[in-house]
């Protein structure tokens, strides 16, 4: 049954039998079903034990009067939606206005008449309707979001690899339910590890649907490749396929993704790259801390474009971290949180990358405060280790 289509419930609170009467009739006749409480404490525990589509008040009862039972109402949660007409013989301007302060929908003056009535209560029913209309879709939004989020995660790895020698770590937070961020770790038919992390424009379902797309085309086409293809040929097909399939099929939305694909040899650290307009990873070793730049523009923006392959070595004791802007552009009070921050967090030593994700991941928390989330949040780090580690 639809909202419009069944009965509505009001209840009735005055301490006069007379007037409980009179308005459970007029309600009555007007197809609603009604109930009566004869105080505030009564209409209290009526409005808590069930749900109520209005309520019509008076403000002279003993013990709790009128005023009280509805500061009430509207500071519990649970009923402080439910409509509240005030009935009462008051007439003077002061009490109206103490009423409307309090969060009463309307004010009705007796003795009513029956036609004003009506339509005060017709009036209140339809807000309430509406509310509760626009309150199921927003639940069923939440509920479709909720499974949206999970399906997602499940495009992340559940855990990433333990490669002898190596340690990885990562995490995603979505700025809203969903995300267009994504990371992947995976290993090829050749043996090397690929390493992943992107982010599509945009926010919200449009961008969670795309980083879906781009990252199982790039999976897809990076796992079929021969064994002894070589790294460059196997970024350079892969990446080629995604931006191509993206421009041709999906050209007309607009949706692009920044892009950092590499492919890690475990056996000597050696490392083929392509950086399509991401920020640039920080390279943390011996020498001190370096980048891998862009190597060309972002993927999906125009059919044909190709990248230059980057190469760089992880030496014992080095470690990579990649991550999307969502990090240095996180809005706090006092602005973004900057480059310099994430540069001394990388700076500072740690024991393995988990250490530096949690710290970075509580910095910018922190940073942020309680300001809305500005972008989602994706960051990967990967550490060789040392020469006498294992």
């Amino acid at each position: 049954m639809s909202d419009a289509e069944r009965t509505m419930r009001i209840l009735v609170v005055d301490d006069l039998e007379i007037n409980r009467d009179l308005l459970v009739r007029r309600v009555s006749r007007l197809g609603h079903e009604a109930r009566t409480a004869v105080d505030g404490v009564a209409a209290l525990e009526l409005l808590g034990a069930q749900a109520w589509d209005l309520v019509l008040l008076d403000i002279t009862m003993p013990g709790m009067d009128g005023y009280e039972t509805l500061r009430r109402i509207k500071a519990d949660p649970a009923i402080a939606d439910t409509p509240v007409i005030m009935v009462s013989a008051i007439d003077q301007i002061d009490s109206v206005v103490r009423c409307l302060e309090l969060g009463a929908d309307d004010y009705l003056v007796k003795p009513f008449n029956p036609v004003l009535l009506q339509a005060r209560i017709e009036s209140s029913l339809a807000k309430k309707r509406l509310a509760d209309h626009r309150r199921a879709r927003y639940d069923a939004l939440s509920r479709e979001l909720a499974i949206g989020r999970r399906i997602q995660r499940g495009f992340l790895p559940q855990a990433l690899p333990r490669p002898s020698g190596w340690e990885l770590a990562a995490c995603c937070v979505p700025a809203r339910q969903v995300s267009g961020d994504f990371y992947d770790v995976f290993e090829l038919p050749s043996g090397a590890l690929a390493l992943v992390l992107a982010d599509v424009c945009d926010k919200g379902v449009g961008a969670a649907l795309y980083m879906a797309l781009f990252r199982t085309l790039l999976r897809a086409m990076s796992t079929h490749g021969a064994p002894d293809e070589a790294p460059a040929a196997t970024l350079a097909r892969a990446v080629g396929f995604v931006n191509d399939y993206s421009v041709s099929v999906h050209g007309h939305e607009n949706m692009f993704s920044t892009l950092f694909f590499a492919l890690l040899r475990l056996d000597d650290g050696s490392l083929h790259y392509l950086n399509a307009g991401h920020e640039s990873p920080l390279l943390v070793g011996s020498a001190g801390t370096s980048r891998l730049e862009p190597t060309g523009p972002a993927v999906g923006l125009v059919e044909g474009q190709r990248w230059a392959i980057g190469t760089a070595t992880l030496e014992p004791g080095a470690r990579l971290l990649a991550y999307t802007d969502g990090v240095t552009e996180a809005m706090g009070l006092h602005g973004a949180f900057g480059e310099p921050a994430l540069l001394a967090s990388v700076a500072e030593p740690f024991d393995a990358p988990g250490g530096l994700i949690r710290r970075l991941q509580e910095r910018v928390a922190q940073h942020v405060g309680t300001l809305e989330p500005h972008d989602d949040i994706t960051l990967l780090c990967v550490a060789r280790a040392g020469a006498g580690g294992p």
